[in-house]
């Protein structure tokens, strides 16, 4: 029995060396973490239980059968994240550049079923340089049993890709697939295809940074959702991240402790400047409204004229969903359609209620939004909206214009509550473009059409440009004083926590991609 623990506890020695000791101090140098101490800072100490380490390839082809490391290349296993079941999968880029072989995804797809099974969110830190190209077909195949994963876990159970190495070809859809993307600032990359390959193809040369690297998919692509500056703010971020969601589509948000005081915020109304035209900054609303310290952004650096986010009100985790005056007036457009209908899915998957804060001049007008899709892409936020059937919350602060007030929450696409703030103005468009339309000839026959104007403006302004006329039609629940606004929605979340939904019975639905 000795010699067999022995040889036991050598081969367990063997596994956790990976690529060899030389390998692991490259892995250091460059401030990168390991598969395995990416793992332990992840899991609560001690919790982690480690499956398939003694795996190996199966390859003979090209002299493989003779560069076999136990593991072969990826970390697999379980444990718990602040006392709650996850699992996990490492890529070691110390084996092989971490490229994935028939038996490196057969690790993969064990732990997606396992989550799946017992319904428990799942995290892949993927750092490979990609298919095993002396695999061949086999590869490749891993990466396709990998992506219908992917699909069947999505909406059941959380889904979340770290990317903390090179991420490349097929590699980049299992993170596309999941439901959030942490990249690591000036460490990670993804791209379908690299910068040998683009400049071969279109004569372009850009480095991989450029390319793939987090802050061009934070910014352009909008691939990345969050943008860590290192390997161990990574983690700490994927830790903070699953805070905010429940262990599968079957369960709640845990609550945190909360007491309720008396949460007026006197000088909440402040942050609205009085000229409609002046910009606020959305964020400082939510900081407002929110458990103090409690809001994670989502998509910061893309498509920043609306806010996503998860936060807390009264301890329970909601989502926030918010335009934001400070950029493009806090208009809707195609990227910020396409940004918010998905964070609204997200947390419908997921029964994390909404709250929608609504300051919305309208869409963007122009031809490059018009030749983008603007139209199907405002119609992903219209979609995502009418089908959720968690609580929805929203709140009027200043402008709701047009068809974008129909599509931000409005409570003709099944909002359950809907308040309004007495700076409200709920019209189909602003005092000033509709005196133009309405008063026209009234205006050019006058012989001062400027002051005609202003007076026009002045008159369309009292008659729509409050939310007295909405809340008429009922179509407003209540107009609030900001201060009493925090109670108001702790007791509107409330009082909505059991709310049940049924939908026709379909196979899904046909959302405008």
């Amino acid at each position: 029995m000795k010699d067999k623990l022995l040889l036991l506890n050598q081969k367990i020695a063997e596994a956790k060396l990976g690529g060899g000791e030389d390998r692991i101090k490259k892995q250091h140098a460059k401030g990168k973490l390991t598969a395995r101490e990416r793992v332990h800072l992840l899991m609560d100490p001690g919790s982690f239980e480690e499956l398939g380490m003694l795996v190996e390839h199966r390859s003979v082809d090209f002299g493989m059968e003779r560069q076999k490391f136990l593991g072969d290349g990826v970390v697999t296993g379980y444990g718990k994240v602040m006392g709650r079941l996850v699992y996990v999968f490492s890529q070691d880029f110390t084996v092989f550049g971490g490229s994935l072989s028939e038996t490196h995804a057969e690790k993969i797809v064990k732990i997606m079923e396992l989550a799946m099974e017992n319904k428990a969110p799942v995290i892949g830190l993927n750092d490979s340089g990609g298919a095993r190209i002396q695999e061949g077909v086999s590869s490749l195949g891993g990466y396709a049993d990998i992506f219908y994963r992917n699909t069947l876990a999505s909406g059941l159970i959380p889904q979340i890709s770290a990317i903390m190495g090179p991420c490349a070809g097929g590699a980049v859809y299992s993170p596309a697939i999941t439901d959030f993307t942490v990249m690591v600032d000036q460490s990670s990359y993804m791209f379908v295809t690299g910068p040998n390959v683009v400049k071969t193809v279109t004569n372009e040369e850009i480095s991989s940074e450029d390319l793939g690297g987090a802050e061009s998919h934070a910014t352009k692509s909008g691939v990345t959702h969050v943008v860590a500056s290192n390997d161990k703010d990574c983690i700490l971020k994927l830790r903070q991240l699953l805070s905010y969601m429940p262990q599968s589509c079957d369960e709640k948000v845990p609550d945190l402790p909360f007491e309720l005081g008396d949460e007026i915020k006197a000088n909440i109304g402040d942050i609205i400047p009085d000229s409609p035209n002046q910009p606020y900054d959305i964020k400082s609303v939510i900081d407002q409204l929110t458990d103090e310290d409690s809001f994670f952004e989502i998509h910061e650096k893309f498509a920043d004229n609306i806010v996503v986010g998860f936060a807390r009100i009264g301890g329970k985790s909601i989502g926030i969903v918010a335009n934001q005056p400070m950029s493009l007036a806090g208009v809707l457009d195609v990227n910020s359609s396409r940004k918010g209908a998905r964070f609204v899915r997200f947390c419908d998957s997921f029964n994390i209620p909404l709250l929608v804060l609504v300051d919305v001049p309208g869409f963007l007008p122009g031809t490059d939004q018009e030749w983008n899709g603007i139209i199907v892409n405002g119609a992903k936020l219209l979609y995502a909206f009418s089908e959720a059937t968690v609580p929805r919350v929203s709140l009027i602060l200043r402008k709701a214009y047009g068809g974008a007030y129909d599509v931000m929450n409005s409570k003709h696409i099944g909002a359950d509550l809907n308040f309004a703030w007495p700076t409200a103005e709920v019209a189909v468009m602003g005092a000033k473009g509709a005196s133009e339309i309405i008063f026209r000839k009234e205006i050019n026959a006058s012989s001062d059409q400027m002051e005609t104007l202003k007076q026009k403006e002045m008159e369309y302004a009292e008659k729509f440009a409050h939310p007295y006329k909405a809340a008429g039609r009922g179509f407003i629940d209540e107009v609030i004083d900001p201060k009493d606004t925090r109670r108001k929605l702790i007791r509107a979340f409330k009082m909505l926590e059991n709310k049940k939904v049924s939908r026709p019975n379909k196979k899904h639905g046909n959302i405008p991609l």
